[in-house]
């Protein structure tokens, strides 16, 4: 394996920027060098980073690669090939597969897969349905990400509503728990009132009065106050409005939280506005809702009332998202874009350059608790992107990378590229250009 010294850097990395060199041995951060140079060795690769600026990896805790059963849409292979493209290092991936992820053995399969073919570090999340608590508790704490329950209506036999099955996973599972909270049967009174009036072909734009805003925070609140009766780790997905940023702590380290937040990339780019141009290409479930709240959620990150930002990427068939309304899926392939999305944030200077690192990588591994990964310290894998924050590019058809070749935000021309992605030290991407020679690696983690 090829170790490499990267000079004159700009390290952003725990609240700093600093210039400096870094060295990569083995699969790690060797040494790391701020204000000053590492003399060079003949035994190591050298690479020039003058101007460009290293983080650390991006760990994207919410993912649906569609593997196994949905692989027309997407796999893993391709889907990971999209996030190293995008700096993005890590994923963990959603159970709503064919088969569903819902018992170990399934679970297992996954893995397998991934070993094979991911050039990121992956991990699955363990699904829940009513019926498999059992299962769900045999979950291994320390090599799996989490617990995933949908407490919404989207995901068929997923849906989680019997309060005995919720209350034995809340008070006995040691694992973080993830929740997809809207409230299932606004959500069926909503659509059935919308649909009696425009059939099947129900304006994209009243997407977000269908799953709307007391469906989310009647969901949340829920999902909260069961947490606070069992003392539950829990993990809040896609926080998608104002109202239910006073559910999360304000003033707690975040390693002393017990309920956490993230948000999605595309409910800090988008807003409602955005339907009449963009339709159902932004169709996600929670879905995109009025500008107040995407400016909210912007304010809330810059504060750090939300923990996480993911990209919930969710690849489906450009021919599917043409159905109408009540056939047309939710989710949109964004993973090659959000740190390029992020570093757009920080130039409107909607966010600070030290918050990108602490919302992409390190709170992700805090929050998960993963071992030895999120931050650009010595003796932890060399997971870290170099970026060009000056160099533009398009987004069109011929650099998306997602199996589904189609992405919200084509045709946009971003400030800045993705130039370098190591994966444990590996290569992955260099301006362009895969090497799948080496894979990426299970994520493991240091829980008790």
């Amino acid at each position: 394996m090829v170790n490499f010294h990267i000079k004159n850097a700009f390290i952003v990395n725990e609240e700093t920027v600093c210039k400096g060199d870094v060295l990569i041995s083995d699969n790690f951060f060797e040494k790391i060098s701020v204000n000053s140079e590492i003399k060079h060795q003949s035994d190591y690769e050298l690479i020039n980073a003058e101007g460009l600026y290293l983080f650390p990896g991006v760990i994207d805790t919410h993912v649906h690669f569609r593997e196994p059963g949905l692989t027309h849409k997407a796999n893993i292979r391709e889907e990971s090939k999209a996030a190293v493209a995008g700096g993005i290092t890590s994923f963990m991936d959603m159970p709503n597969t064919i088969p569903p992820v819902l018992t170990q053995d399934i679970l297992e399969e996954k893995f397998k897969i991934a070993s094979g073919s991911s050039l990121a570090n992956y991990s699955f999340y363990m699904g829940v349905s009513n019926e498999n608590t059992d299962e769900v508790l045999k979950t291994p704490l320390n090599e799996v990400c989490g617990i995933k329950i949908f407490l919404d209506s989207c995901s068929g036999n997923l849906l989680v509503d019997n309060i005995d099955t919720l209350n034995k996973i809340f008070s006995e599972s040691p694992h973080i728990i993830a929740v997809h909270c809207e409230d299932a049967q606004i959500i069926a009174e909503n659509t059935s009132y919308y649909k009696n009036k425009y059939g099947d072909a129900i304006p994209i734009n009243l997407h977000d009065k269908i799953r709307s805003v007391d469906a989310c925070k009647s969901s949340s609140c829920f999902a909260v106050n069961l947490a606070k009766k069992h003392n539950t780790k829990l993990h809040l997905l896609h926080i998608s409005t104002e109202d239910e940023l006073s559910l999360l702590c304000k003033n707690k380290p975040l390693e002393e939280k017990r309920i956490t937040g993230e948000v999605c990339i595309h409910h800090l780019w988008f807003s409602n506005d955005d339907y009449e141009t963009l339709g159902s290409k932004i169709k996600c479930n929670p879905a995109i809702k009025e500008k107040k709240h995407r400016e909210a959620l912007r304010k809330a990150i810059s504060y750090r009332i939300i923990d996480v930002i993911s990209s919930d990427h969710a690849p489906h068939l450009w021919e599917e998202k043409q159905n109408p309304y009540t056939k047309c899926p939710s989710g949109a392939p964004v993973i090659q874009f959000m740190l390029p999305m992020i570093i757009e944030l920080y130039k409107k200077k909607i966010i600070t350059l030290s918050l990108i690192p602490q919302l992409l990588a390190h709170n992700p591994a805090i929050v998960f608790n993963i071992s030895k990964r999120g931050f650009i310290k010595e003796n932890y894998f060399a997971d870290c992107v170099l970026v060009n924050m000056n160099k533009t590019f398009k987004v069109d058809k011929n650099i998306i990378h997602s199996k589904c070749n189609w992405s919200p935000v084509e045709g946009f021309e971003f400030s800045s590229t993705v130039e370098k992605t190591f994966v444990n030290g590996h290569l992955a991407f260099d301006n362009g250009r895969f090497d799948e020679t080496i894979k990426g690696k299970r994520l493991l983690f240091a829980r008790e």
